[in-house]
Parts: structure tokens; C-alpha cells; sequence
């Protein structure tokens, strides 16, 4: 991979996508030029790939420190009001 796909976001990169697998579909070029498309491509998947699971990864863990603070919130309603029982 080269450093420009580091620095790629991820709509840059699957547009390059896109506009490499028109261009293999589309035919008409070298097999040398075909070859070096198809490289490009999986280059372009690999740079999306790893945004799509960055982002998985921050959705989970979004998710996760909700439910913590949602059954911390549970624990403390639970146990904390004893004036109820009282009554």
C-alpha cells in the first residue's frame, strides 16, 4: 500500500474503486494495464476495508460503554432506594 492510501478517506478510496472496476469492466486495455488496475483495486478495498472496520469498532464501542452506563444506572436505581419497602 502506498502512503497516499493512508491519507485516503474513505469515500476517495471507493470512488477510485468504482473507477477502477468500470475501467476492468469497460475492457480494452493491456493485460500489463489490467493487471496493474486489478493491484490498484485491492489496494482501494484494503484502504475501505479498514475504514468500514475502524468505524464497527468505534459503533461497538459506543455501544458497549452505553450498555455499561445503562446497567449502571439499573444497579443504582435497584439498590438505592430502600424508602419504598418502608412504607
Amino acid at each position: 500500500m502506498t502512503e497516499t492510501d493512508t491519507s485516503l478517506g474513505y469515500e476517495q478510496a471507493r470512488d477510485e474503486l468504482i473507477e477502477v472496476v468500470r475501467k476492468l469492466e469497460a475492457g480494452g486495455t493491456s493485460l500489463e494495464d489490467s493487471l496493474a488496475l486489478w493491484e490498484r483495486g485491492e489496494e482501494l478495498a484494503q484502504v475501505c476495508r479498514r475504514w468500514l472496520e475502524g468505524a464497527r469498532a468505534r459503533l461497538d464501542s459506543a455501544l458497549a460503554a452505553r450498555e455499561a452506563g445503562a446497567d449502571g444506572a439499573d444497579g443504582a436505581r435497584e439498590g438505592g432506594g430502600g424508602g419504598e419497602r418502608d412504607a
